[in-house]
């Protein structure tokens, strides 16, 4: 539609022929637009074969109520239409007919497209739930996945040629939040859930989670990979979810620390002396970032410095303003623009004398192309000067901007969430307490002893 649209807007289409008006589109503003305004100012001929609809006949006229109501009744077909199809779908979800084309962890898709276990990782998920039941923790469980050379899902679905996840970081250690996911399946009990999400209104991309008690769930549906007494045991061996927290940590360096070697992201932790922690590789003891963690304060303080001597080093420069060369550049510009209005004027003078007949055709030509020749190296020439003018005013406002951060990070004393927000991208961490900036601000960072 949209490539139709396009070759109307370029005069490359002069008539659309359609079965119906449904096949068309089926919302009564969009379309009531195009037929009404859009193709009769493009004089694009409509045709509607089952409506018996030519504009060609209506001579300027738009079709009337008949049309209109046409249009109407289109648009509620569509979502009559889609009101019966999630209708007949939630039957379907409720008879346990209808069947995912993804399956979780520990299943596949048997011979008769029905959930059964997968016989390379059903015993993975037995072990997941088994040493939840027995009280270990997530990270004991993901030391004893590790430690068993079990590849995560992922790597498991690229080992099978699905390749639909990053792998390169993972490093065969499981993500908490993969074993929590595990942990809270309903379906490895053998009940079915499905329907826990919904668009948020016919046509829309978005969806929105739907509450646990409008969710489907159809028990024995499958084969069970653990029974439900072992699924009950695991999740009261969990330590419980914290409450929605009210009062979230702020800090400057909040998402923005990662691990140099690993390259996730290192959470804080502790109470008082808080610290970064590359948790990830936790569980791997030959890991080069293994027990890799820095001290809030001792990397914030470290950082601080690194931004006090950029921001000494701008401050210092040379005030090596273009302020006087813009104004040149610009003046250039102006005057490029009076020479071309010139050679405008005199087309429009030179095509006067030709009306009155004061010079003859071949002459008007002659002089024509002349001047034709001068507007395009004043054209070729003002492009150029307008790309130089504008990024000299780009460099003026890049320079400006970075010479205020400069003073703000000078008048602070310490890091702060503002200055971070401003300069700092990433912040990699490495063994030895050495640091990689990643700078927001390509331009704040310099060479400085």
């Amino acid at each position: 539609m949209q490539e139709l649209l396009g070759l109307v807007q370029e005069g490359k289409i002069g008539c659309i022929i359609v079965k119906d008006f449904t096949r068309f589109g089926r919302t009564t503003i969009e379309v009531g637009y195009l037929m009404e305004m859009v193709f009769p100012l493009y004089g694009v001929r409509f045709i509607s074969i089952n409506d018996e609809f030519d504009s060609a006949q209506l001579h300027g006229d738009t079709g009337g109520i008949n049309v209109a109501f046409k249009y109407l009744m289109s648009e509620f077909y569509s979502r009559d239409l889609s009101v019966k199809y999630k209708s007949a779908k939630q039957i379907k979800f409720k008879r346990g007919e209808y069947q995912s084309k993804i399956c979780p962890y520990g299943y596949q898709k048997g011979t008769d497209g029905r959930m059964e276990p997968d016989p390379e990782t059903e015993d993975n998920v037995r072990l997941i739930f088994k040493l939840a039941a027995q009280g270990q923790s997530t990270s004991k469980i993901i030391k004893a996945l590790f430690e068993r050379n079990i590849p995560t899902p992922a790597e498991h679905k690229a080992a099978k040629g699905q390749c639909y996840h990053d792998t390169s970081r993972t490093h065969g250690i499981w993500q908490r939040s993969t074993v929590l996911n595990i942990l809270h399946d309903e379906r490895y009990t053998g009940t079915y859930i499905i329907g826990k999400r919904e668009r948020v209104e016919v046509g829309s991309s978005h969806v929105r989670m739907k509450d646990e008690s409008e969710w489907i769930k159809i028990p024995d549906h499958h084969p069970a990979i653990i029974s439900k007494d072992v699924f009950s045991q695991a999740l009261a061996g969990l330590r419980p979810s914290p409450g929605k927290k009210t009062n979230i940590s702020q800090y400057p360096l909040k998402g923005k620390v990662f691990c140099g070697n690993c390259l996730h992201g290192m959470p804080r932790t502790g109470s008082k002396a808080y610290r970064f922690t590359c948790t990830h590789s936790k569980v791997d003891q030959n890991a080069p970032c293994h027990g890799l963690e820095i001290f809030q304060q001792e990397l914030e303080s470290l950082l601080y410095v690194i931004l006090n001597k950029q921001a000494q080093a701008i401050l210092n420069l040379p005030d090596l303003t273009n302020a006087g060369r813009l104004d040149v550049e610009l003046a250039k510009q102006t005057e490029y623009n009076r020479q071309i209005e010139d050679c405008l004027e005199q087309k429009r003078v030179l095509y006067e004398r030709f009306l009155t007949k004061t010079i003859d055709r071949e002459e008007y030509a002659s002089q024509k192309a002349v001047i034709d020749r001068e507007q395009d190296r004043l054209q070729k020439i003002l492009s150029v000067q307008k790309n130089k003018t504008l990024q000299m005013q780009m460099d003026e406002k890049t320079k400006s901007t970075r010479t205020k951060l400069a003073r703000e990070v000078t008048e602070a004393g310490l890091l702060t969430s503002e200055l971070v927000d401003a300069l700092i991208e990433r912040v990699y961490v490495y063994p030895g307490n050495q640091v990689e900036i990643v700078w927001k601000m390509k331009d704040y960072c310099m060479e400085v002893e």
